[in-house]
């Protein structure tokens, strides 16, 4: 074999190699635009599983309460649609007060749970002390406890404070979130050090630093957590259902089971309560979308 030939046969494989390269890419993006209509498919039936029972609650709730039960069902009924059971709800019914209790209730638990959060976060961010690292792994620890196996020692003590059917009874037991105050520490963990020590050099103190440095810049997590403790507290049942049974002080999701058992099984007045409960959060996710994703992408990522 000469040398020629000797260079052809080890330069062969190399040959193929860059063939298969170029040719790589080529088939990839053969396939890219099946790839995105099957997954715009996958999306599209996703979508219609989660809209079909609201869809359907929202005709439910439009229909002459006798239209709800009839066999078969009709998606339109034959005496069209009505807002009888919306008229209903808001006449006789206690909803405009529960719809208050839930609003109060859920501003004042966002406000103080993302206060209290933020400040515990940024002592275990900022602050040395001995014990600390065994402290933020208890506090840690507390996102895996149920909330259900808290509920007879909490029931307890808001009956020895005086606080059962109470707005404070309500709310306190809501406003140590662990798992806000991990989010909010690792992202604390992220600012750098040396804007404290430049304020620090110009006479701040702690607090000033806490307060005009640190929460500044935290705007967009701040804002994630306050929509995520707002719709825990407006959805939340179990609890206001346990410590209230004032109907003065019920909660729309606690008052929507008041209506069931009130009106019987009306399905259109149920269906219409469920819907004028659930339009705040509706509309508290069209107008901070941005900032929940942002919540949602950032805050699985520590010191990122």
């Amino acid at each position: 074999m000469t040398t020629t030939d000797t260079a052809a046969v080890a330069t062969t494989p190399v040959r193929r190699r860059a063939r298969a390269d170029a040719d790589g890419p080529t088939d990839i993006r053969r396939y890219q635009p099946l790839a995105r209509a099957g997954l715009i498919t996958a999306l599209a039936v996703l979508a219609v599983l989660w809209l079909t029972p609201l869809v359907w609650a929202l005709l439910t709730s439009l229909k002459h309460e006798a239209d709800t039960t009839t066999v078969p069902l009709e998606v339109v009924p034959d005496r069209g649609f009505t807002l009888q059971a919306y008229v209903s709800v808001l006449a006789n019914g206690n909803l405009v007060t529960w719809f208050v209790n839930s609003t109060v209730v859920a501003v004042v638990a966002t406000v103080l749970t993302v206060a209290l959060s933020a400040a515990a976060a940024y002592g275990f961010s900022r602050t040395r002390f001995r014990g600390r690292n065994a402290l933020f792994a208890l506090t840690v620890a507390g996102i895996m406890v149920p909330p259900q196996i808290l509920i007879v020692p909490l029931y307890r003590q808001m009956l020895a404070l005086g606080l059962a059917d109470t707005y404070a009874g309500i709310i306190l037991p809501q406003l140590v979130v662990p798992a806000m105050v991990f989010i909010l520490k690792k992202f604390f963990d992220a600012i750098p050090h040396e804007l404290e020590e430049a304020a620090r050099m110009d006479g701040a103190g702690s607090l000033r630093i806490f307060l005009q440095i640190v929460l500044p810049l935290s705007r967009s997590i701040l804002a994630a957590v306050a929509i995520f403790v707002f719709i825990h507290a407006w959805n939340n049942f179990l609890w206001p259902f346990i410590i209230t049974s004032d109907p003065g002080l019920m909660t729309l999701p606690v008052g929507l089971v008041q209506v069931q058992s009130a009106f019987g099984v009306r399905y259109a007045q149920v269906m219409a309560s469920a819907i004028l409960a659930g339009l705040p959060l509706i509309v508290v996710f069209m107008l901070f979308q941005r900032q929940i994703i942002r919540g949602v992408a950032t805050t699985g990522l520590g010191g990122t």
